[in-house]
């Protein structure tokens, strides 16, 4: 895979005016035979180097062309510590690339950003070593992601919560949605229980707990006799227009890249006391002191304020 340098903005700025990422595309792992979702599953690189290298560019030119991608050999602004960070386009890796733009030379580190269009294979590239950190998830994702898969990982604090939706391109209203209606909803436990308690919360099942599913639903919690289609997250937002499907649930970070508006949605998640901030999570045996500075520079009053400037429609809040 090879990686590309993001030139800095003349102002130091990091809104629209970003370069798009370099990216390069990864095949569907032989094991998984669900890697073929969304066409090929997309790994993006791109690598922002612009710390100490591009300064030392400023001092003897005026261009504001990067520093080439040989110099220096590890990929890191000289000085700087390299961080390798695993996470979804967005909003997770535009705000790290906020973060690369305009704090992390000050904190002595650079960035090298992974994207990912899955959930699976982020934990999976912290776990064998190819990251140093991933920042995708919520913290009961991850729990169940440890516990299901034995993974030694640490976290730190919520960064940014995304409220999850209920999205219908047949019905203008949760009121119309018929009895026996088919609603995809994802299959991952901690989501879809999620996607659970939300439609309970609005009158349409009843006594859901931790331990539902929507396999073992009673016809007591479940009255209105929906149908449910389990799938994959980045699957379910190609579905929201398969006459087959009348409600589906959207994970925020799909809900941005593919363009709706949580303004649209039938059903959207309360943000208060919202268990599901995302978080940067690392190895239980990290020994890259610059993931410790990441966790600090993504609780900054920098970070909230991008956040709360950038998405003002509360598609994504600060955590």
């Amino acid at each position: 895979m090879t990686a590309h340098i993001l030139p800095s903005s003349p102002t130091g700025g990091t809104e629209q005016g970003w370069p798009n990422p370099a990216t390069s595309r990864a095949r569907p792992r032989a094991d998984n035979p669900k890697g073929n979702t969304m066409g090929n599953l997309r790994k993006h690189l791109s690598v922002a180097l612009v710390a100490a290298a591009s300064m030392a560019l400023t001092a003897c030119t005026t261009s504001t062309a990067a520093a080439p991608a040989s110099s220096p050999a590890d990929g890191a602004s000289a000085g700087a510590t390299l961080v390798t960070v695993g996470a979804s386009p967005a909003p997770h890796a535009k705000i790290l690339q906020f973060v690369q733009q305009n704090l992390a030379a000050k904190a002595g580190i650079t960035l090298k950003i992974v994207e990912f269009d899955d959930y699976v294979q982020p934990n999976e590239a912290l776990a064998s070593g190819e990251l140093d950190a991933n920042y995708f998830q919520h913290l009961p994702y991850l729990t169940d992601q440890i516990k299901s898969k034995g993974y030694a990982f640490e976290h730190g604090a919520g960064v940014h919560i995304e409220p999850y939706a209920v999205f219908s391109s047949k019905y203008k209203a949760i009121a119309d949605v018929p009895d026996g209606a088919s609603i995809a909803i994802t299959n991952d436990a901690s989501n879809q229980y999620r996607g659970l308690k939300l439609l309970a919360d609005n009158g349409l099942l009843k006594d859901i707990t931790t331990d539902s599913t929507v396999v073992n639903l009673t016809k007591a919690q479940n009255p209105r006799g929906f149908t449910f289609i389990e799938n994959q997250p980045e699957v379910i937002v190609q579905q929201l227009n398969d006459p087959k499907v009348d409600l589906a649930f959207i994970n925020g970070n799909f809900i941005l890249t593919a363009g709706l508006n949580s303004a649209d949605a039938l059903l959207r998640e309360k943000v208060a006391d919202n268990p599901y901030a995302n978080l940067l999570v690392w190895r239980s045996d990290n020994t890259n002191p610059g993931v410790a500075k990441l966790e600090t520079l993504l609780h900054s009053q920098e970070v909230k304020d991008f956040i709360a400037k950038t998405w003002p429609s509360g598609d994504v809040i600060p955590g």
